[in-house]
């Protein structure tokens, strides 16, 4: 009662700690706190499922529409300085070495690691350390022209 301060959801926890306390009875060392190895567990068990609900609950959108009074249909996007980004990093990109460049356009287009390991016949840990030295010098390039960028 003291973690969910509801009777329904302290019924349902407290069977959730009976349960794993049964599945892995093997782990608990005799003559030795019984009370707070289930309290441990008890406590896990709690933040687990609070956790869990707090990424499933979802989010009530209650704003009125008034920012729709201030839309203009009327507004034209300027998009020359993202064409102008674009072209700068698809530079920065090219100027990779194909060892880089290759495995980390595959990753970029949505191949998964063991399909590029296979196309490029390369042992998966070279892939994987390939596409992260190719993202850490893109990173380190896009930086030193625009700027510190976020992680």
């Amino acid at each position: 009662m003291k973690l969910t301060r509801d009777k329904s959801a302290a019924d349902d926890l407290f069977q959730e700690t009976a349960l794993r306390a049964f599945r892995h009875q093997a782990q608990y060392i005799s003559n030795t706190n019984l009370k707070a190895w289930l309290s441990t567990i008890m406590k896990n068990s709690f933040i687990n499922l609070y956790r869990k609900q707090k990424r499933r609950s979802e989010i009530q959108d209650t704003t009125s529409e008034d920012f729709y009074l201030n839309f203009s249909k009327d507004t034209i996007d300027n998009e020359g300085e993202m064409n102008i980004n674009i072209q700068e990093i698809s530079r920065i990109i090219n100027s990779l070495a194909d060892g880089y460049r290759i495995p980390f356009l595959m990753a970029y287009q949505g191949y998964q690691y063991d399909e590029i390991q296979e196309k490029m016949d390369l042992p998966m840990g070279t892939i994987k350390s390939r596409i992260h030295h190719a993202r850490r010098i893109l990173k380190n390039q896009i930086s030193s022209i625009y700027g510190d960028v976020a992680a």
